[in-house]
């Protein structure tokens, strides 16, 4: 999309936040110079539950006092 002035985008606002939305990149300028950008988000797939089954391992003894820390107990 070509830039957008920013009186312009102050009268287009919606039209170029439905655009942004839509995947479009919309550049507002002032004086020919770029200024801002309006992007869409990027949505984020929702977690999964139990989707780490068996990457992590925890010993048996994780809980277990330090060797280090014996003289403090």
């Amino acid at each position: 999309m070509a830039p957008v002035d920013l009186e312009e985008a102050k009268e287009h606002l919606t039209e170029l936040v439905e655009k942004a939305a839509r995947g479009e990149e919309v550049v507002i300028t002032r004086n020919s110079r770029p200024l801002a950008r309006i992007v869409p988000i990027q949505s984020r797939k929702p977690r999964q539950f139990g989707s780490a089954k068996g990457l992590i391992e925890i010993a048996d003894d994780f809980d277990a006092p330090l060797e280090d820390f014996r003289d403090y107990m």
